[in-house]
């Protein structure tokens, strides 16, 4: 059980991060490579924070904020100096490397019996814990801090996604949702399509660092090797959970993502559990998403070839 609560947790909590990633990708068809260094921001944001004694909620949103700043960065890099997207996602990201370390001071920052945003939870549950700092669910313990966590994180990213379902549904959502498909159409109706890329790539890495934030409050610590990967983990995650979901409504795409996030730390905790050498993680990581954008192509050419065949027969 404490396996599942992990994953569902760590899971819910980079959910976050894929709908940010879905946001640049998938609504602007931008490839943002800013992700792996603005939730290293959050984290180490938060973390600095929460050490110096600020209040969690302030700490988690003042790293939403710096992950919000980074994305912002980018989209003018790309759109007044007309810096290629790719280059500018990794100019901004190897320049949040240096930055990560001057924010926290050294490589790892511990989260020693620091508030966090579980807290208030964890004290709630512990009143009606049966067995200690351990909560009975469904014949399994559980500690305490580990299902707070899991609530609070739940709560937080449902409110995030009805959030962001809301906005794409309105007149400015909706120019931003356009601006990925037909920018030239936006100018035509005299919208600053620029704008609506560096806002949309802005709130993007906002949700990033907001998910840092939330990581390294679970996981105790701040670490600048952290975002290592993580923009093809969120793209593995989307990529799932289309699958599962489709994407034909903003708010099946943003369900697909959370459960294609929660599905995919499922499978790679199991397969952890099952003796997988946590130095190949990246490079599995790696090879699903290659296999995940080929096959679809692939199995459509040999339907058509399959289908010609059978047409000349």
């Amino acid at each position: 059980m404490t396996l599942v609560i992990g994953a569902l947790t760590i899971g819910l909590i980079l959910s976050l991060l894929s709908m940010g990633v879905w946001i640049s990708f998938r609504v602007l068809r931008y490839c943002d490579i800013t992700v792996d260094g603005s939730i290293t921001l959050g984290a180490s944001v938060a973390a600095i924070l929460l050490v110096k004694g600020w209040s969690p909620w302030t700490a988690t949103l003042a790293a939403t904020f710096a992950g919000t700043a980074a994305g912002w960065v980018t989209g003018i890099l790309h759109t007044r100096f007309k810096i290629q997207e790719l280059l500018a996602g990794i100019l901004v990201m190897t320049a949040l490397y240096s930055v990560n370390l001057r924010v926290m001071g050294r490589s790892n920052v511990p989260l020693l019996d620091v508030e966090t945003l579980a807290s208030p939870m964890a004290r709630f549950m512990t009143r009606y814990a049966s067995h200690g700092d351990n909560l009975s669910i469904f014949g399994w313990w559980v500690p305490v801090q580990d299902a707070a966590m899991l609530v609070t994180v739940l709560g937080v990213t449902i409110a995030v996604a009805l959030l962001i379902r809301w906005f794409l549904l309105t007149h400015l959502g909706t120019a931003l949702r356009a601006t990925g498909d037909n920018p030239q159409m936006v100018r035509a109706q005299g919208v600053n399509h620029k704008t609506l890329v560096v806002f949309g790539l802005a709130s993007a890495n906002g949700l990033v660092g907001l998910s840092g934030a939330l990581l390294a409050q679970y996981q105790g610590f701040a670490d600048v090797q952290m975002g290592i990967g993580m923009m093809v983990w969120g793209l593995a995650s989307i990529i799932i959970g289309e699958a599962l979901a489709g994407r034909t409504t903003p708010g099946l795409a943003l369900c697909g993502a959370i459960m294609g996030t929660i599905l995919f730390r499922l499978l790679v905790a199991i397969a952890l559990r099952w003796g997988l050498n946590p130095n190949d993680l990246k490079l599995v990581t790696a090879l699903f998403v290659f296999a995940a954008l080929v096959l679809p192509s692939v199995v459509k050419s040999a339907r058509n070839s399959f289908s010609n065949r059978q047409r000349h027969a």
